[in-house]
């Protein structure tokens, strides 16, 4: 029979949080895998028209390669939760990201448009074991009080990462070609795998689990009773499912001829990716300090009032609404996936791969639908149908301002 996971510190002999230097390397490891993880995930966006230029493709085709991704990765989430109770979490975490380094180089080698969707997918599987394992490892071994901020800082890296991945996916590719950029960016993640491998703290929570499938169903039941985890896994859904949208498709508007800009330019809109780094941080403090339920529906409603204003045809309004969306989108992820940490009792690494499922499988769903909206409405089709989902976001975030926490 295996026992309960939990999160407490009695049965460590020293807790991270008793020893900043090594909780500082924590994060350090931590914030550098979230860039690499979203560096080589969502590097392709900005190259979106590139591959419908090149390989004969159209916008919604085209973004395939980032939706089989996605999908694949939130598919096997669940997988990399149940090994990483078995063999552990920074083996699992440092496989994923050496398999996923490898992944994106030989995405510069592909020969045509189905081999590129192929290797993308293989990408999304083998990097699943590291956003599946991070946040229950930080859950697992950061104190309570600070995990709001160590949450956040996670995220930024993954804010960080992919806007560094976008904007040197843009100019590599104006400049050379989109194969050298995907070759780049998968050679720095391999040197930040290593990196990864040698900083990061073993864990001293971690309880190994052999649990047989019927537990994982059981488990995962338990969690989708609990009606405050169902809707934050909505949330999740929603969140990334709007935000991959904007990005996949603004590129495509950025490149009309009213606005004509360059790959390059268009590359830079994707540097507002700084303000998710802090973002994450600063909504991490202050759900820490004011509670969760105070500050979700905020970072929600900001992140609607974004996707608003880039209905204008003035540039820098768009830039402006972009902004605000980036700002609301990172806020919003951080305050909800902490709050899935801190609500599921047991099975916490569980309830973590079925909020990334959600959130992940969002991406590919709203994702694909947005291009086909794209093609038929124009960008006014796509912001109705994201803000409507965004809408029900907001609704689901102030339901939640009277549930406790904690279950």
């Amino acid at each position: 029979m295996s026992q309960p996971h939990t999160s407490a510190f009695a049965d460590a002999a020293v807790p991270l949080a008793a020893d900043r230097r090594q909780t500082g390397n924590a994060n350090r490891a931590l914030f550098l895998g979230g860039f690499a993880t979203f560096a080589m995930l969502h590097c392709v966006q900005p190259l979106l028209p590139l591959f419908s230029k090149e390989f004969g493709v159209s916008p919604m085709q085209s973004s395939w390669v980032v939706s089989i991704a996605t999908g694949a990765l939130s598919i096997c989430l669940l997988l990399a939760s149940i090994l990483s109770d078995r063999r552990g979490r920074k083996i699992m975490m440092c496989v994923s990201l050496f398999a996923s380094a490898l992944s994106t180089i030989g995405c510069a080698l592909v020969g045509g448009f189905a081999e590129l969707v192929v290797l993308r997918g293989v990408l999304g599987i083998v990097l699943a074991g590291l956003p599946a394992v991070a946040m229950t490892y930080l859950s697992e071994e950061i104190d309570p009080k600070s995990l709001g901020y160590s949450m956040g800082l996670y995220i930024a890296g993954t804010a960080l990462g992919g806007m560094v991945g976008r904007i040197a996916a843009g100019i590599l590719s104006d400049m050379f070609s989109w194969r050298l950029a995907m070759a780049v960016i998968g050679a720095v993640a391999l040197l930040i795998a290593a990196e990864f491998t040698r900083s990061l703290p073993a864990s001293k929570n971690f309880r190994r689990r052999e649990q047989p499938l019927a537990e994982v169903v059981a488990g995962a039941a338990q969690h989708f009773r609990d009606g405050a985890l169902l809707r934050l896994f909505a949330i999740g859904f929603i969140l990334l499912g709007t935000f991959v949208s904007v990005y996949n498709y603004l590129g495509y508007r950025l490149l009309m001829p009213k606005f004509g800009l360059s790959h390059t330019a268009i590359s830079l809109v994707f540097s507002l990716y700084v303000i998710g780094m802090f973002s994450s941080v600063l909504t991490g403090r202050l759900s820490d300090r004011l509670g969760r339920r105070r500050v979700l529906w905020i970072v929600v409603l900001v992140m609607l009032a974004g996707l608003l204003l880039t209905l204008t045809d003035v540039l820098a309004l768009i830039v402006l609404g972009i902004a605000l969306f980036t700002f609301g989108f990172f806020g919003g992820h951080s305050v909800a996936s902490s709050w899935v940490g801190r609500r599921a009792k047991e099975n916490r690494a569980l309830a973590s791969a079925l909020y990334l499922f959600s959130y992940y499988i969002g991406a590919s769903v709203i994702g694909s639908l947005s291009g086909g909206l794209w093609e038929r409405a124009g960008w006014t089709g796509v912001v109705a149908a994201l803000g409507a989902c965004l809408l029900a976001a907001l609704l689901l975030s102030i339901s939640l301002r009277k549930v406790p926490l904690v279950a």
